[in-house]
């Protein structure tokens, strides 16, 4: 119950303080979790019904971005850059977390924390601003699309028990099997089942969505029957989706993302972010003076490994008007969802402490206040 008071909470309390601040409510979910548990109030506790919830909104949000992926506006110079960029700022953060921490699962953790991009928490911002249909918003897809799919990639392979080689090997089985139904989604549908989608489309039928929520927990479960990183299933599942909403008309596209938005973003996501909050450990935090210094070297970071790279890539790019290299590589550097779910691994490994992990958000959550809403003002100085 309180959690769910919480997530209706932060929305309204996001409306409430616009004029002072603009802050993405998945911020405010997150601090109203620290309120709310065992650091101040103490009225939430984490237990196995909390877990199973939140867990399954952790992979609903892995599922969203997947989703969120537009091949058709990233395909050609959008994706060769960002994926340029990414492989620097993964060498880069791989080579921060050995000099912090040595040849260790803590550093490679370390290492990816800094390589990701919140496309989920800037993607509204760059649709709300016009720049979505724009060259820009093309960049910014490409760029939020390897920030979200390389860390998650490379999560599922240094944190999967057993060989690296026998990992390596189940990965690529395991996107042979995506890509092939990425190839089934994408075929023209059967008469019978596309009238049965467009007739349930209002009805408690609902076929369209559990078909969704089919592909979704099939993903996931073959993702865990190879042993792999079961948010690689979920982000999985997401493109796949994508790419059956595709081949069918342009409003049930719609209609179905407005319902997916509803599910993930009305209930799931909310309550992961929610928990994650409660979990976070800031009484460590405050009373470690090193993880305190931590949050200003993490933003800074943010900035150097995600967004140097982004401003050298496309700071000669044809189609960007001046100043936009500069707010696509501040875009670039807001990091947090996939902070979280990151740091949340290496805490449950036991490889990463509470007050490091809470240190590595809390510079997250600063980076999504501060860089998206200079970028904007980058971006609107450039009309």
């Amino acid at each position: 119950m309180i959690i769910a008071l919480v997530s209706v909470a932060a929305p309204i309390l996001a409306h409430l303080i616009r004029r002072l601040i603009r802050m993405p409510s998945v911020v405010l979910e997150i601090l109203l979790g620290v309120v709310v548990g065992p650091v101040v109030l103490g009225w939430v506790v984490v237990d196995a019904s909390v877990s199973l919830v939140s867990n399954f909104g952790l992979s609903m949000l892995l599922f969203m971005a997947g989703y969120e992926i537009e091949f058709d506006r990233i395909k050609g110079r959008p994706i060769r850059l960002a994926t340029i960029g990414w492989l620097v700022s993964l060498a880069a953060g791989m080579l921060f977390g050995l000099a912090l921490a040595g040849f260790t699962l803590a550093a490679q953790l370390v290492g990816l924390v800094v390589t990701t991009t919140a496309l989920g928490t800037i993607l509204p911002m760059v649709r709300d601003a016009g720049a979505l249909e724009r060259p820009f918003g093309g960049r910014v897809l490409a760029i939020g699309s390897l920030g979200e799919f390389g860390p998650i990639v490379m999560l599922a392979l240094i944190t999967t028990e057993g060989a690296k080689w026998h990992t390596l090997v189940l990965m690529v089985v395991f996107a042979l099997i995506a890509v092939g139904a990425a190839v089934m989604a994408a075929r023209p549908r059967h008469p019978i089942l596309a009238h049965l989608v467009t007739a349930t489309m209002d009805t408690s039928g609902q076929l369209a969505i559990r078909i969704v929520m089919l592909i979704l927990i099939a993903m996931v479960w073959i993702a865990d029957v190879f042993r792999l990183d079961v948010l690689l299933g979920a982000f999985s599942a997401g493109i796949v989706v994508r790419l059956a909403l595709k081949s069918g008309p342009r409003v049930e596209e719609r209609i179905v993302g407005i319902k997916l938005d509803a599910i993930a973003f009305g209930l799931f996501v909310p309550f992961f972010f929610v928990v994650s909050g409660v979990k976070l450990d800031i009484t460590a935090m405050l009373s470690s003076p090193r993880s305190l210094l931590l949050i200003p070297v993490f933003l800074v970071l943010f900035l150097v490994v995600r967004g140097a790279p982004t401003l050298l890539l496309h700071r000669r790019d044809p189609d960007l008007r001046r100043g936009e290299p500069s707010a696509l590589a501040l875009f670039a550097s807001a990091a947090l969802p996939l902070v979280v779910v990151i740091t949340s691994v290496g805490v449950q490994k036991g490889v990463l402490a509470p007050a490091e992990a809470a240190a590595m958000v809390t510079a997250g959550v600063f980076s999504v206040m501060i860089y998206p809403l200079v970028a904007l003002r980058l971006y609107r100085s450039a009309d």
